[in-house]
């Protein structure tokens, strides 16, 4: 079965950074879309950052030059690195993936604290 494992996420306090990780296994990972989604308290879960499987990236504007997502096939992972953290970035960081066949995916989640 497919799943996703996302690690890295803890307390920071503002202007910090964090590496999320995500580690996919029974999925075609070279061959699916990976994106980072996250969920603030009392709020609907958003898109962050994508990244096709020819390695094209988007980003939220709330995001744009602070954060970067990467992938390394070889390890079946896929890296949200976020640098300059702020308070509102606090969140659960969630893993998924859309494979070539166009079914999706979702990781348990890793919280994210940005806090004085």
């Amino acid at each position: 079965q497919v799943q996703l494992v996302e690690s890295g996420g803890g307390l920071v306090q503002p202007g910090g950074f964090l590496r999320l990780s995500c580690v996919g296994s029974g999925i075609s990972f070279s061959s699916s879309r990976m994106d980072w989604y996250h969920q603030g308290p009392g709020k609907e879960r958003e898109l962050v950052a994508m990244i096709t499987s020819g390695d094209t990236t988007n980003y939220a504007d709330s995001v744009k030059g602070r954060f970067t997502i990467s992938r390394d096939n070889a390890k079946n992972t896929v890296y949200l690195q976020m640098n300059s953290l702020k308070p509102e970035d606090t969140a659960v960081y969630y893993c998924h993936a859309r494979d070539w066949n166009g079914s999706d995916y979702w990781g348990e989640g890793t919280l994210v604290t940005v806090s004085a």
